[in-house]
């Protein structure tokens, strides 16, 4: 079943009692990810252009157009991965959902996190996004929530933290 979701607020229309209150990514994470695969692809088009056009003759650079043609492919392909990703806030857990072919989700109880930080690389922090990545004591359960706008990230990391704390002290 399907719910409408409100791109601002993460609430969905028509939902119960006891339906998570999804929150989906912002979209300069999108607009992050499609950048850079214009850049990259675009200069992959163009090195290859040239140096085959340049090597092995006008007929060679043709090939150039296959990574044009990842680009063409790859730009919905983005978009619809960047829709897949949402999270939920629960009162004992987190949900983190994302997959388009292989839909993932994942749950962390607040009282098995054991770390909770907020990550930003170069490329990240020009476009104004952070990334939350949760620890617990499996790592094969540890998660990560990309792209977020950092107020959100700090927001959510000390929601997450004190949550945690609460909820370890009575393990």
């Amino acid at each position: 079943m399907e719910t409408g979701t409100s791109e601002n607020t993460g609430q969905t229309a028509g939902r119960t009692a006891d339906e998570p209150v999804w929150i989906g990514l912002p979209p300069g994470l999108l607009r992050m990810r499609r950048l850079l695969l214009v850049v990259w692809l675009g200069l992959l088009t163009i090195g290859t252009a040239l140096l085959l056009g340049l090597l092995a003759g006008p007929g060679w650079a043709a090939f150039a157009l296959l990574p044009l043609a990842v680009l063409l492919w790859g730009w919905p392909m983005l978009g619809r991965n960047w829709r897949s990703w949402r999270y939920a806030e629960r009162a004992d857990d987190l949900l983190i959902s994302r997959g388009v072919l292989w839909r993932e989700e994942t749950v962390v109880p607040y009282g098995r996190m054991q770390l909770v930080e907020v990550t930003s690389g170069p490329v990240e922090r020009h476009f104004g996004l952070s990334s939350v990545q949760l620890h617990t004591a499996a790592a094969a359960t540890d998660a990560r929530i990309p792209g977020l706008v950092p107020a959100e990230a700090e927001r959510l990391r000390d929601r997450l933290t004190e949550l945690g704390e609460a909820r370890s002290a009575g393990l």
